[in-house]
Order: structure tokens, then sequence, then C-alpha cells
């Protein structure tokens, strides 16, 4: 119906393109403003008349088309075309459309490849709740991008190298003990790390024995890599298992260890560009025309830095998979870094690099307002948040209703799939705190609301004997203003899922799963569906069956399992 309104307005509009009418047209707040509105005010300059002239002129001119066969009636109110489509036509399009298996789904990244860089902890340290955002955000993405076609790479560009092992060796040989970092892993490997910045207070000289462990590492000395692929083996056993938890994985597990040999060569590009500098011992590429920090390339040891490891991360990416995009999922305290980085590829001569390489930025999370921090040791597990919340919906399921089958999975889906619901319902820049109360709340803007509409409608589904899923259905029992609103809100996922990948933001898609859930409870609470006459029931049914099969794609992008039972 919207291509066929466009269709109308393009043949009428000489100053816009379809692309851009379709960007214009809405879907009024209100059933009585029609089904699609075109506002006029961008062609009052171009057609140099009031946008309410332009609008009666619009209306006036498909009035007389034999096109418009399908549309009930236009109204001009103010400087809006408002377009009221024949009810019954405008159900069949929807549930035609709904009823697709690849409802959503679009081939436009059809050949190309997009990677993400996410959730990224740093090896030897807890995988805390701060993590999560991340992880959970790209997971999304990932999702989103793979909906519309991309093949997406995911690549966990782990935290694997730097001064901080050379921190870690230190404190294990002069604190550690094998026996205790076997049986508490990375919690002990933590305390250690902790007790190391509380005796470099103390003794500053630590600092430069912990520098002389990380430049042995860079130089390959045999006992120093052989203690850091220990930890390193330690911490992703522990990391994996928060993955499983997540029903998430990676492609690739390529962290800045990775690219250790690959510095050289960046050393190497960037100094035969001109660009390397000295800087009081140091490598830096000077940034200040660009109002930039200078991005430090080797440090005064001759050590490379997290940034010359990006550098090598972006140029082997590129190489290897050719990207059309590589995103960087990271918290915004990291927008500077990636602004140099990426600063640099270009004046490398990369003129790609202004639009494929994207940093997007998150909030801070906390829990109950409480900041979380590495060093302190004040420290959230990220496995314990997810146990705790799968922990208090098995309690909930005991006590409202201890009958249902797979208790434990059923609690996992919910329990998970409210924290991730909590994280990825707010825009991402913002911050995110986790309060039981409203995470786990069955009723609200939350994740158990929507699964709870989604096991409704398979509860409603199951008990209509010999009902058979079909978009062959009477369309005029449909045709009341609940179920248009509910078909309405269906049918925009797929502008919905465009939405979220051009803004980077899953939280397009978990405000638009909470507004059919909203749609759909409205729906049931002024329809009957098991009724008598089978035309009402099956179309009914089907509007149900429609509601489930949406609110399932829509959670399975952003994460989220749906239990057919709460």
């Amino acid at each position: 119906m919207k291509s066929k309104i466009i269709d109308l307005i393009a043949a009428n509009v000489d100053a816009l393109t379809k692309d851009e009418i379709s960007e214009l047209i809405e879907i009024p707040p209100k059933p009585e403003l029609g089904d699609y509105a075109f506002p006029c005010f961008r062609l009052a300059k171009a057609m140099r008349k009031a946008p309410q002239m332009i609008a009666a002129d619009i209306k006036a001119a498909i009035d007389e088309s034999s096109d418009a066969s399908f549309i009930d009636e236009i109204q001009v109110q103010g400087a809006y075309l408002n377009f009221f489509i024949k009810k019954e036509i405008f159900v069949k399009s929807m549930v035609d459309a709904a009823f697709d298996d690849n409802f959503g789904a679009s081939d436009m990244g059809d050949g190309q490849t997009i990677c993400i860089d996410y959730s990224s902890p740093n090896v030897a340290k807890n995988f805390h709740v701060g993590h999560l955002r991340t992880t959970i955000i790209g997971n999304s993405l990932y999702k989103i991008y793979s909906k519309l076609g991309y093949k997406v790479v995911r690549i966990n560009h782990l935290g694997d190298w730097g001064t901080q092992f050379g921190k870690l060796i230190v404190a294990y040989k002069a604190w550690g003990d094998e026996e205790t970092v076997k049986k508490d892993g990375v919690g002990e490997l933590m305390k250690l790390y902790v007790k190391f910045h509380e005796e470099a207070e103390k003794k500053p000289e630590l600092n430069d024995e912990a520098r002389a462990w990380f430049a042995k590492m860079e130089q390959g000395d045999e006992e120093a890599l052989k203690i850091w692929q220990w930890f390193k083996d330690i911490s992703l056993i522990e990391y994996k298992r928060t993955y499983d938890l997540l029903g998430m994985d990676f492609d690739y597990y390529l962290g800045e260890s990775f690219y250790r040999d690959k510095t050289d060569d960046i050393v190497k590009r960037i100094t035969d560009a001109g660009l390397l500098k000295d800087s009081e011992g140091a490598k830096i590429v000077d940034l200040e025309e660009y109002n930039m920090a200078p991005c430090l390339i080797l440090k005064n040891d001759g050590s490379s830095i997290y940034a010359t490891r990006d550098l090598a991360a972006i140029f082997y990416r590129k190489e290897t998979y050719n990207f059309v995009k590589c995103l960087y999922v990271t918290g915004q305290e990291q927008k500077l870094h990636f602004a140099q980085v990426f600063k640099v590829v270009e004046l490398l001569g990369n003129d790609w690099a202004k639009d494929e390489l994207i940093h997007i930025p998150y909030g801070l999370v906390s829990l109950e307002g409480a900041k979380l921090s590495t060093r302190s040791g004040n420290i959230i597990y990220a496995e314990d948040i997810l146990l705790e919340a799968i922990s208090k919906i098995k309690e909930i399921i005991e006590e409202k209703n201890p009958d249902i089958p797979d208790k434990d999975e059923t609690a996992k889906k919910i329990g998970v799939g409210a924290v991730l619901f909590n994280d990825l319902y707010n825009q991402r820049i913002k911050d995110v705190s986790f309060k039981w109360e409203k995470l786990l709340n069955f009723d609200g803007e939350t994740g158990p609301y929507v699964q709870y509409t989604y096991a409704r409608c398979a509860s409603i589904i199951r008990k209509l004997d010999g009902y058979t899923p079909s978009k062959e259905v009477d369309y005029s029992v449909l045709t009341d203003v609940d179920s248009m609103e509910l078909l309405k809100e269906v049918s925009r996922f797929p502008k919905v899922i465009l939405d979220a990948a051009e803004k980077y933001e899953p939280s397009v898609v978990a405000r638009f799963a909470v507004d059919v859930a909203q749609a759909f409870n409205k729906f049931y609470n002024a329809n009957r569906i098991n009724v008598e006459e089978e035309n009402i029931r099956n179309a009914r049914a089907s509007l149900v069956y429609i509601t489930k099969k949406t609110i399932k794609d829509a959670l399975l992008l952003l994460g989220i399992e749906c239990p057919e039972q709460m």
C-alpha cells in the first residue's frame, strides 16, 4: 500500500524522488487521521506555494487517477495529505506481508561483508557487568545486519596484550600460587592485579618491573609467554561460560596479541608516509591540525601500544574480509582513541576510512546506581548477574505456575532475556542501571512482558482445535480499530529493522516489540478469538499467529528466546 501511494505522489510531484517521498510518508498517531500521511512542507520552496495548497493540488490530481482505486478517501489537513485505504484491501496487504517467512528480511547486503568488533574483555580480568553492554549490543547488531543479507564477521578482539600482563606476571611471581590460580581462575588473577596496584602505590619501581616483563613478552621470552598463555587459557574458559549463558558465539577470537607481529608494518607505513614523529623518546602521529591529541604509536621503550595494534587490525581486516563497514562497539570514553586511529588510517591515503570505520559508543552501566571499577576490585561478574536473574525468575515460576514443563529452561530464557532487554530497550548512548524490580517486572516495557505476550499467543493457538495458520481469511473480520492498529504495528517491522541498522540502534527493535505486545493485548481484550463462527475465529487466530511470529522474530534480533509457556 505504501509503495502504491509513493507511485501516486511521484506521478504528480517532480521535486522529490520516490526514495525521498518514502522517507517523508508517516503512519499517523491516531486512526482517525488515516492510514498514511504525507507532509508537503518540503515542496513549498520548489513549487512556490503554501503547503496546504500543494496538498490540495496533489489530492485533486490523485482523485482523478484510475490507479487510486485502492484508496477510500484522501483528506487535506493543514499541510498533510491523509490517505484512508479501503479497509479490506489494507488488511489483506498487511496479512499477506506478515505471513511471509522472510518478513522483515532483505537482500540489500547480499555479497557485502560487515565486521563487528565487540565484547573484547581484557584477559585475566573479570567479565563484569560492564562488558555486557558491548556484548549485547554487538550481538544484536550482528543479527540485524544478518537479517538484511550481509555477511557479518563477529570478532572478539580480546585485550590479551599490553603492560597489564607485565603487572600480572610481577604480581604472580611475588604473591601468587599456581594451585590457587588453577582453583579460583580469573578471580585469583584479579586479586593479584588489585594487589599489584596497591603495592605499586608504595613501591613505584614495581611499574618498571612490569614494563620490563612486557618488553620480554614482546621480545618472545619463553617464560613470559608461557605464563601469559596460561592466564589467557584460564580466562577464555570463564568467558565462554558467560557467552554460553547468553546464547552467543564469535567467528574469531583474534585478540591484540594476534597483531603483534604486524605492528612493524604499521610503523613502516607511517614512517614512509612521513607521519611518524619523535616526542620525548616516543613515536607519535601529530593530529593537532585535526583538534586531536597525538596518536601514540610506540612507547619510549620501543614497545607497541593498543593504538598500533588497532591500526594493524584494521588493515588485516580490510585485506582479509574486504568489509564495507567495520564497527567498533565500545564505551563512549574511547571516542577519542578511535577518532585518532581512524584519522591515521585516512592520512595513510585510505579515503574509505571516513565511511567504513565506525565507532559505536554506549553509556555506562551500574547496579542500583553503583558504578563499576576494575582496579579497586569493586567487581560484579556478568555471570553472577545472569544467574541471579534466572534464579529470581525461577522463584516467580514456582510461586505463579509451578506445573509448567521445562522450568529451568524457561527460567533461563526469561532471566537472560530480561537482562538483555533491559539493556537494549534504552538508547545505547544512555547509561543503564540494573534494578531488579524493573528488570524482572512482567508488566510495563520489559522483556518478561513481551515474552509473556508471546506465550499468551502460543497458548491461544494451542487451544484452537483444528486451526491451521493461513493468510486466506475473511479480511472484513479484521477491519475493527484494534485489529487494524495491531496490523499496522506489525507491518512496521521491515522499516524498523532498516532504521535499527542505519542508526546502529537495537533499541528501535526493542521498542517495536513492546509496541506490538501492547497493541496485541489491547486487541485481545477487545476481541474474543475462540468463537463459534469459523470465519471470525480463523481470521482472529491468524492475527494472533502473525503477532506471535513477529514478536519471536523481533526478540531474536535482540538475542532473546521466547518460552512457549510462562
